[in-house]
């Protein structure tokens, strides 16, 4: 039976269809719509769920060389809950009895761990991100509009002139539109689940969420006597979102050790709960910061954490747009890497966006109204960068999208994404 996606999914344009000979993992946090989308597109497949005991059991007791048979091409989740299912897709798509597989899983640690034994070479992997505003936004049907930042970064050639011909300022329903997507980003973050629900439920399924996080996800990588260390560390990180990473001291504060420290983010990152920004590779000065800037993924998932319900702060909102470039790129596998540039004298550029062509700084500002006086950062940046610098964004909270000076602009963050 085929369900029906709340909102469109640019993933969904990357996805192969089942009559090409593929398998497909598609892997990302526990509740971001991965079965939902398998099921949109793959929805005359079989589905197999191991989440069910009954269900391991079942396929535990097929036969490798029967596989093509009695299963055939099908949608099995939660698939690193049966080990020996790896090697049974494998057999079957290595002798022809199976050309289509989709293999799903919340646990990337172990989903991958599977993959790399058994489907090194044959398998195709996808991650599924929580929602971005473009999709917030976009009930399912046909693809919208790619958003301007993905614009800027596909063709940074035309930097200036795509910005020119952007309308200084969205009116009427579109910008309504804009403008509500990017606030429940802002506000709950981009769980697909949470777009039905009113505010009371949305808090009620964050906590439930994390409770889940911890007794589930958590208990897949390691096997912890005490959550309370991991518990005190994670907080302290969400805290530390948008800053520079200390190990030692993060550890200090959390009382454990920085080795520890290090091994809980590590279980964060490959959970999908964080990302670690490293700094600009290329020494523009001998001056520059060299430890990562951490940002939590999810922004709901960020106030639920620290109990900050109340006004957007400055680190939550460049968290939100670090997080919203990085799911953008990650969707749709743009040719681009993210990174961030600080020098030790305090001379900073939030983001930058490395492509082929060149690079194209970020700074974001928590306020309605920006100038030239945000340039700073960016135009000693550009200076040093030379002939690689494509431009400059200041994004921030209101709403006119304006040039500031040759080359740096002045952008709304609900029209860059």
């Amino acid at each position: 039976m085929r369900t029906k996606i709340q909102r469109f999914r640019w993933l969904a344009e990357r996805l192969p269809p089942a009559d090409k000979r593929r398998i497909v993992i598609l892997t990302g946090a526990r509740q971001t719509g991965k079965t939902t989308l398998a099921l949109d597109l793959y929805g005359d497949l079989r589905y197999v769920n191991f989440d069910a005991i009954e269900e391991r059991e079942a396929v535990r007791a097929v036969r490798s060389d029967a596989w093509g048979r009695v299963i055939g091409p099908a949608v099995i989740d939660e698939a690193h809950k049966e080990p020996g299912v790896f090697d049974k897709v494998k057999l079957a798509y290595d002798t022809g009895q199976v050309s289509f597989s989709v293999l799903l899983g919340s646990s990337r640690f172990l989903l991958l761990d599977r993959v790399r034994e058994s489907l090194a070479g044959r398998a195709f992997v996808y991650d599924l991100w929580p929602l971005t505003a473009s999709e917030v936004r976009s009930p399912a049907g046909d693809a919208p509009a790619p958003p301007l930042f993905d614009r800027l970064i596909t063709a940074p050639e035309q930097f200036d002139d795509t910005l020119s011909v952007e309308l200084p300022r969205l009116l009427g329903a579109e910008a309504t539109a804009s403008v509500e997507a990017l606030d429940h980003i802002a506000a709950w973050g981009g769980m697909p689940e949470l777009l039905s629900l009113d505010d009371d439920d949305r808090r009620e399924w964050l906590r439930s969420y994390q409770q889940t996080w911890l007794e589930r996800d958590l208990a897949d990588l390691t096997r912890l006597a005490d959550l309370l260390p991991f518990r005190t560390l994670q907080r302290l990180a969400m805290l530390r979102s948008g800053q520079i990473l200390n190990y030692a001291e993060l550890g200090r504060d959390a009382a454990v050790s920085a080795a520890t420290a290090r091994r809980y983010l590590e279980y964060l990152r490959i959970s999908y709960q964080v990302v670690l920004l490293q700094p600009y590779g290329r020494n523009l000065t001998s001056s520059t910061v060299k430890s990562p800037k951490l940002y939590w993924m999810d922004v709901g998932m960020l106030r639920h954490g620290t109990g900050s319900w109340g006004e957007l702060t400055g680190p939550m909102f460049e968290t939100m747009v670090v997080a919203e470039a990085r799911k953008w790129i990650d969707t749709l596998a743009r040719d681009a890497s993210l990174s961030f540039y600080r020098t030790r004298s305090g001379r900073e550029v939030d983001l930058l966006v490395t492509m082929p062509l060149g690079i194209i700084g970020i700074e974001v500002k928590n306020r309605a109204r920006v100038g030239s006086y945000d340039c700073s950062g960016l135009r000693a940046l550009g200076a040093a960068l030379g002939d690689e610098w494509v431009g400059g964004l200041v994004v921030h909270r209101g709403e006119d999208l304006v040039q500031l000076e040759p080359g740096l602009w002045a952008v709304p963050a609900h029209r860059l994404f």
